[in-house]
């Protein structure tokens, strides 16, 4: 696996960002992207939904303009525990109006190096959904004066989860809402709660009606890559803990998370995407200022890796 901090290309670049050098800016040239998108204008994203197959045509066509390299590029900064997350910028998509080309050039992307999950809560292997100032939701989620705390997605599923992808469709009236992120590696209480008791205790995972996933699962908070390495698979919402040694266990840990020196928040652009590891990455999202015609919109796509170096086997999480 070779190990990614700079890449610059005549196609595409990636280089450390200035909120961590551990999250890697990623720059895909204009012409590259306005070429994707000619190439792409025979396949609609209905296409895209109907027929699972096109959505790795769209990696190849991607793939192909950038002369064969981004798939392996996008595939070692992924899998490097060094760095694991990427700060898209598609160059020349910036409105809400282009949300359909967002959606395609998302779906090139994960798809050089895994593929998408069916999202229950669209019942697509994407999920869009728009957060405005007040909200009856059932989580956090579309709640924007409650920041969505640091979290793992993919728990309370039985599918593998490597990565998340997060798109910035749209925003109006916005002040706050930064996004953040904290490395596993990164936290000063890792060791403290992964060699704790609890720690591999399987634990009861149950997710609210919007969710559309009526299965309960369990399993424990952390596991280890096939390497040793703690991977983590956690949410605060979801989680159901049976007694009050579970719960402190919890309770401790998520004011560990929300209160550790190395989370990172930072705004995306419109237009913009973060594409993490969701096994050694936590995300989340501050809070929004109210304002009556506050909107943001979002895009979704989460799924597995699927390349021969991936140190991250569904065996090595049990």
């Amino acid at each position: 696996m070779k190990k990614i901090t700079t890449l610059q290309e005549k196609s595409f670049c990636f280089a450390p960002s200035q909120y961590s050098p551990r999250l890697l800016d990623v720059r895909l040239d204009e012409k590259i992207v306005t070429e994707f998108l000619k190439a792409m204008a025979i396949y609609p994203v209905q296409a895209l939904e109907y027929k699972s197959f096109l959505r790795f045509r769209a990696g190849q066509i991607l793939n192909d303009l950038c002369e064969q390299k981004l798939k392996q590029a996008i595939q070692d900064c992924l899998s490097d525990r060094q760095t694991g997350a990427l700060l898209v910028h598609p160059q020349g998509i910036n409105k809400a109006e282009q949300a359909d080309d967002m959606v395609k050039i998302a779906t090139a992307f994960v798809h050089l190096v895994g593929r998408s999950n069916f999202d229950s809560m669209s019942g697509q292997f994407y999920a869009r959904w728009a957060v405005v100032n007040t909200d009856n939701s059932d989580s956090y989620l579309r709640k924007p004066h409650k920041p969505l705390e640091l979290h793992n997605d993919g728990t309370y599923v039985d599918e593998v989860t490597d990565y998340v992808l997060m798109y910035k469709i749209d925003e109006q009236n916005m002040v706050g809402g930064n996004s953040t992120l904290l490395h596993l590696d990164d936290w000063e209480d890792l060791k403290h709660f992964f060699n704790h008791p609890l720690a591999k205790r399987a634990m009861k995972w149950q997710s609210p009606p919007s969710k559309n996933v009526p299965k309960t699962i369990f399993h424990p908070v952390f596991e280890t890559d096939s390497s040793g390495n703690p991977v983590m698979l956690y949410i605060d919402q979801f989680v159901q803990p049976k007694d009050y040694e579970e719960g402190i266990y919890l309770a401790d840990m998520g004011d560990s998370l929300e209160n550790s020196r190395a989370k990172l928040s930072f705004p995306v652009p419109i237009g913009s995407f973060l594409l993490i590891n969701n096994l050694f990455w936590l995300h989340g999202r501050d809070k929004f200022e109210p304002h009556p015609q506050l909107r943001r919109e979002l895009m979704r796509q989460r799924g597995y890796f699927n390349f021969t170096s991936n140190p991250f086997k569904p065996g090595a999480r049990g």
